[in-house]
């Protein structure tokens, strides 16, 4: 909370009210759009508010991935086996410590239902397969792996299986997803009001949320929610109080995925209202140094000159692993055989030298360190062996051809880029819930407003994936309940 807010009024202060719906929806990015839309065709007058001037939010820049498995009419076009048992398997490998059960089994369960609903929206597919780890940055190709399904640990633990599903266009995905996903939601008989901050919701005697105060304009505006309040306003990357005080990790990161309304506001709503919020730390680290994959080549080694991970991991992951677990400092070592400057981002060098040993001195690390890793590494690589981190055979070759070089891969580069993954603890129905468990009647979330899926252990497509999976039952569920009269 931000000293002195107040983000919660009485709804015995409320002489009257300005507006009235069934469903109040607050932010228009993916899953405010989804909710609008199944609360609006179940029979729902739906509002929906937007702090900014136009729809979108975060999601309509973003890729445009959605993480969907278990037997896609996509994954099945394209030839590749997958079960909702066999999706759940690899979610609860990676999207922990502590993973979600609650939410990822009926996220599984529901998947293939969920994509052919995205596709009934109008958002177009293009049936092929994306070769190329882990994003189609300049192609229109449907499906690719956007995770660590196919690698180690993760490729022991459950049957690959690509769930990136990307709509078919080469640039501005996310327009393309949020465009159709606007059309519907209007289409449906979805009512607007931009430039609308929601400042507070309303509450009864007994807890239930049955509206909301708004800044407009034209001043402020109360709106009456008979049946609901749905929060899906973005998470807090842009907020550096929250910042510093739930996930001080990622302010260290050199770049932030987010629009500036992703600032928190959505949860300290909740929060005002008697929610939790919960993995409030997490976030999705991304170290973009990929493509080229050729990169791959080299190897990752520590400030102590060792290898700590497979390079041909998901770059989520890998940035996660540097970020938490090497104090954000961590270097990609090359020979000229594999370098090649990343496609999207910048690069320093920390140190080139024409042997490991000038590399090593160069860099500064602990003498012997490095060469030792090196060796090792190059000893089996020659052999299409990798006995310590188990990297495809793909990427496995002697680092031999000088000059050598480390990339520094401080968590301040640029491509080092973050956004948050904490928020409202909420149930499978996008039902807000409390400390103790209970719901908090008329009120729920969906989207980065709320702890989804993943807490680290991110894939590309799984922020939207949820936001639209949730929103989708958020909406469902609000609309379906009885309602109150205004009192």
């Amino acid at each position: 909370m931000i000293e002195g807010e107040v983000l919660r009024r009485d709804a015995r202060d409320v002489g009257r009210y300005d507006l009235e719906c069934d469903v109040l929806v607050v932010g228009f990015g993916c899953a405010g759009a989804c909710a609008a839309i199944e609360a609006a065709r179940a029979g729902a007058k739906v509002l929906v508010v937007e702090r900014s001037g136009g729809a979108g939010g975060t999601s309509i820049n973003s890729g445009g991935f959605l993480y969907l498995g278990g037997g896609t009419a996509l994954q099945k076009a394209l030839g590749y086996e997958d079960s909702a048992e066999n999706m759940f398997r690899y979610m609860m490998a990676a999207c922990g410590p502590a993973p979600d059960e609650a939410l990822i089994a009926p996220y599984c369960e529901g998947s293939v239902e969920h994509f052919d609903w995205i596709v009934a929206q109008g958002v177009p597919y293009r049936a092929s397969y994306f070769p190329g780890n882990h994003e189609p940055f300049t192609t229109d190709d449907g499906l690719t792996y956007s995770g660590s399904e196919h690698v180690h640990p993760f490729n022991q633990i459950a049957t690959p299986a690509p769930r990136g599903h990307a709509p078919q266009s080469i640039r501005d995905k996310g327009a393309l997803l949020m465009n159709k996903l606007i059309a519907s939601a209007l289409g449906a008989g979805v009512k607007t009001a931009y430039q609308s901050r929601c400042d507070a919701l309303v509450l009864e005697r007994d807890g239930r949320v049955v509206g909301a105060v708004l800044s407009t304009l034209e001043g402020e505006r109360t709106v009456r929610a008979k049946k609901g309040v749905v929060l899906t306003a973005g998470g807090f990357i842009y907020n550096e109080a929250m910042l510093a005080r739930y996930a001080p990790a990622l302010a260290r990161c050199g770049s932030k995925v987010g629009t500036e309304t992703d600032d928190g506001l959505g949860i300290r709503l909740g929060l005002a209202a008697g929610g939790e919020a919960i993995r409030m730390d997490a976030g999705d680290i991304s170290m973009a140094i990929f493509p080229p994959n050729r990169l791959r080549s080299g190897i990752f080694v520590n400030r102590s000159g060792q290898r700590f991970l497979n390079e041909d991991v998901y770059f989520g992951r890998a940035g996660e692993l540097v970020l938490l677990h090497q104090d954000g400092q961590a270097y990609l070592v090359v020979d000229d055989a594999c370098f090649e400057r990343p496609s999207m981002f910048p690069i320093e060098l920390a140190g080139v030298g024409e042997t490991i040993a000038e590399l090593e001195a160069e860099v500064g690390l602990p003498k012997g360190m490095l060469e030792a890793t090196v060796a090792y590494y190059n000893e089996h690589a020659a052999r299409g062996e990798d006995p310590l981190f188990h990297k495809l055979p793909t990427w496995l070759t002697p680092l031999a051809k000088p000059p050598f070089a480390a990339i520094d891969l401080r968590a301040d580069q640029p491509f080092f880029t973050a956004f948050t993954l904490g928020g409202l603890r909420i149930d499978a129905n996008g039902r807000v819930l409390g400390a103790s468990g209970e719901s908090i009647p008329g009120l729920y979330a969906a989207g980065r407003t709320t702890s989804g899926v993943a807490k680290q252990g991110y894939s590309s497509g799984m922020s939207l994936g949820d936001g639209s999976f949730f929103g989708r039952r958020a909406g469902r569920h609000a609309a379906a309940q009885a309602g109150r009269e205004a009192q």
